[in-house]
């Protein structure tokens, strides 16, 4: 159903100007400038003639510029139209005289010089601000300026620019907001036919404008009633077509045939709950419930576990492999990196001992393998790992993206973990998913702390979610501060002997590095999220920065400074095998410092590492970091964790390692961080925030908007899940679907 919001830009503006909005902006039709929103919105009074000006009003008017004159507030000399530029940097005072023709107006503008080169005498231009008076003399306080540049304005347009709300937009030198406006004005006063996504039935119930008269207020307001009037309406439509889109993918998801994975009593999860050396802790006990109940369904899981670094997931998501072993099914556990399915094999063959030995000598009467598959492996050893798979003889399988090619197999794969989600797509798990014939396997997704873009699929949800927020007993305190190495050098020296005094009480420590080595151009994604070396605006810092600092670097550094200490070194371009000999002696003690990447961000388990360097800590997101500060503090000795950074107090930088070493409540430090960054490109794949596919729904400040939608879309997915019955919804949410932005959904 096609409308004039489906037609070609330059049906309304012309080619030229079309071709414009497409070069710069992207956008195409008149739906897309439509929804090109304001980002604020300029407050000015009412246009008001000279002489009806009272004090104490805000008030906008029209004039010309009489006289301008620049003086320095600190030699008080008078600047020459020509000398301004020199100024820009020091106090300036610039007095503006405009006049009506019969009366005169007094505007004076702080630090601005360079408005002499602008409103010249005879320039036509708005004025607005608070009018005042100073020796019979009638100023605008605090004045704001547009000139009025185009020739022989018609009152009607200078009426328009004049109005106490002028919108300003997201533009470009090359389109700037000017254009945008007359262009929004142009399509406004032609547009006709509008298709409403929004059922009336909805609107009515949510109270909210239809679409032609949102629009209209959005662009056109003349009240702060009609922006928030508008905004509402468009915050809630952002909110009914994703979580539409989440709906209609849990529908699709629920009509999946699953084999129901019921548990059996007297199996491996009893014998291994048996052997356990603690008790689980009550919210390990009730997920672990949940996801029993849910595998023993006909339909496939499809569940988030979210839990505090150090909750336990591990734990609980074992017992859930068990429980498919137990009932004949394999299940499969998918790491991002070797390091961390190594690191996952390990652990699980040691939780499990006797109970993984299966065939072996000494191995339980009830007993399964845990097997390993990884790119890396040599000929034989992948051959055995991809036969016990086939075979069903590995109940467990414990991979990396070589579980995902086409050669191998299983016999019966019931369930499929995937640690750290935000790493794999969709399109990975399915080919995980097509190994298990006709049904579909259960799916069970975990990440230790929620990133923003986590943050917000929790709240818009399209999965199921269990939570782990306390920590088991025996976990120790860790103790986090920032150490400003530019500002207090004497502060990292003291960083060192801390580390020398940690392992001369017999623990060991991590010195974490953004980089590998000296060449940026070997940037691997083991880096930092600002391992590139960009401070940011407020840092401080001038000219080039200078790239992050490496593990190379650090290692020749500690070398000099800590000759006696056992060093080693461990990044994801070392061979697997060294990689491997290099975890297992610092996890046997047989290293003091290890220098790293964030290839033991997660996973990582050496109780007896109390203390974590991180160099350039500044380069890292903040829930990155506080993955990486999980790594310490696993025993029963305290943790330290020492933020190494050049930022300068009150930069951004600054304000986020401030954050991290203020709690250490991950679930507190994910909502920080989406504060920071917002939500991620919530339909896309810019996770950090800065190509938001969100307008003007935000996360944190609508969850209440964003649960009425789910509400909506739930009821009308479920008795009508293709839409059929609301097409301009369903148009609505095919282009959404069908837009760059929706690359999210397949990499989610």
């Amino acid at each position: 159903m096609k409308t004039d919001i489906d037609r070609k830009l330059r049906d309304f503006v012309g080619a030229r100007t079309a071709k414009t909005f497409s070069e710069v902006l992207g956008i195409e039709t008149v739906g897309e400038l439509l929804r090109h929103y304001p980002r604020r919105y300029l407050k000015k009074g009412e246009l008001t003639p000279f002489d009806e000006l009272e004090v104490g009003d805000q008030a906008t008017v029209n004039g010309k510029v009489k006289k301008v004159t620049v003086r320095s507030l600190d030699s008080k000399q008078e600047i020459r139209p020509d000398e301004v530029n020199k100024f820009r940097r020091h106090k300036t005072i610039t007095k503006v005289v405009v006049t009506d023709g019969r009366n005169d107006l007094e505007l004076a503008f702080f630090n601005q010089p360079w408005l002499a080169n602008k409103l010249t005498p005879g320039t036509a231009a708005l004025f607005w601000g608070e009018v005042t008076k100073f020796r019979d003399i009638l100023q605008l306080k605090g004045p704001g300026t547009e000139i009025l540049d185009e020739e022989d304005l018609s009152e009607a347009e200078i009426e328009r620019r004049a109005k106490p709300f002028r919108p300003l937009y997201p533009a470009t030198a090359k389109l700037p907001t000017a254009t945008i406006e007359r262009s929004l004005k142009i399509v406004l006063d032609n547009l006709e036919e509008v298709a409403d996504p929004i059922p009336d039935l909805i609107l009515k119930n949510e109270k909210l404008l239809g679409l032609r008269d949102a629009l209209q207020l959005i662009h056109l307001p003349e009240t702060e009633k009609d922006i928030a009037e508008a905004q509402k309406r468009f915050r809630f439509e952002e909110a009914l077509v994703m979580q539409t889109i989440l709906a209609q993918r849990r529908a699709v998801t629920d009509a999946l045939k699953a084999i129901p994975r019921e548990r059996t009593a007297g199996g491996l999860l009893d014998d291994f709950d048996a052997r356990l050396p603690f008790t689980l802790t009550a919210g390990q006990a009730e997920v672990c419930d949940e996801i029993f109940a849910d595998i023993a369904r006909a339909h496939p899981m499809h569940r988030l576990l979210q839990g505090e670094v150090g909750s336990g997931k591990t734990v609980v998501a074992l017992r859930a492999m068990l429980s498919v072993v137990d009932a004949g099914g394999q299940a499969v556990l998918l790491a991002p990196t070797e390091v961390l399915a190594t690191q996952h094999h390990k652990t699980l063959t040691k939780m499990l001992g006797e109970l993984a030995e299966q065939g072996m000598l000494g191995g339980a009467d009830r007993a399964t393998k845990v097997g390993l598959l990884t790119g890396s492996l040599n000929a034989a050893s992948r051959r055995t790992a991809m036969l016990d798979a086939a075979s069903g003889a590995a109940g467990i399988v414990v991979g990396t993206h070589a579980l995902l090619e086409d050669k191998v197999q299983f016999a019966d794969l019931g369930l499929v973990v995937v640690d750290e989600q935000h790493r794999f797509g969709v399109e990975q798990r399915a080919a995980l998913s097509t190994k298990s014939g006709e049904n579909t396997p259960h799916v069970l997704v975990m990440t230790a702390t929620p990133i923003p873009r986590t943050v917000a699929m929790t709240v818009f949800g399209d999965l199921s979610v269990s939570t782990l927020t306390e920590l088991p007993a025996g976990r120790s305190p860790i103790k986090s501060s920032v150490v400003p190495a530019k500002e207090r050098p004497a502060w990292l020296e003291r960083a060192w002997e801390r580390v020398r005094e940690e392992v001369q009480k017999g623990h060991q420590a991590y010195v974490v590095c953004p980089r590998i080595g000296d060449d940026v151009k070997n940037a691997t994604d083991e880096e930092g999220e600002f391992a590139s070396g960009a401070e940011d605006e407020e840092s401080g810092a001038k000219g080039k920065p200078r790239p992050a600092i490496s593990v190379l670097q650090v290692a020749e550094v500690l070398a000099e400074i800590l000759p006696d200490l056992r060093q080693a070194v461990l990044h994801g371009r070392l061979p697997a095998d060294e990689k491997d000999a290099v975890m297992s002696k610092f996890a046997a003690g047989e290293t003091d410092v290890l220098i790293a990447t964030t290839v033991i961000e997660v996973g990582v388990d050496v109780p007896n590492a109390s203390t974590m360097v991180v160099m350039d800590a500044d380069r890292f997101g903040i829930s990155q970091l506080h993955q990486l500060r999980g790594r310490v503090g696993r025993g029963q000795v305290p943790g330290l964790c020492l933020l190494v950074t050049d930022g300068w107090p009150g930069s951004k930088s600054r304000e986020r390692l401030d954050a991290v070493a203020s709690t250490t409540d991950g679930f507190e430090l994910s909502r920080i961080d989406l504060e920071n960054r917002r939500e991620g490109d919530v339909l896309g794949v810019a996770q950090s925030g800065r190509r938001t596919s969100l307008k003007l729904l935000s996360v944190l400040r609508d969850e209440d908007v964003i649960y009425a939608a789910r509400h909506v879309a739930h009821s009308i997915v479920s008795v009508d899940a293709t839409l059929s019955e609301y097409p301009a919804l369903k148009a609505f949410v095919a282009e959404t679907l069908e837009s760059e932005a929706a690359e999210y959904l397949e990499k989610t």
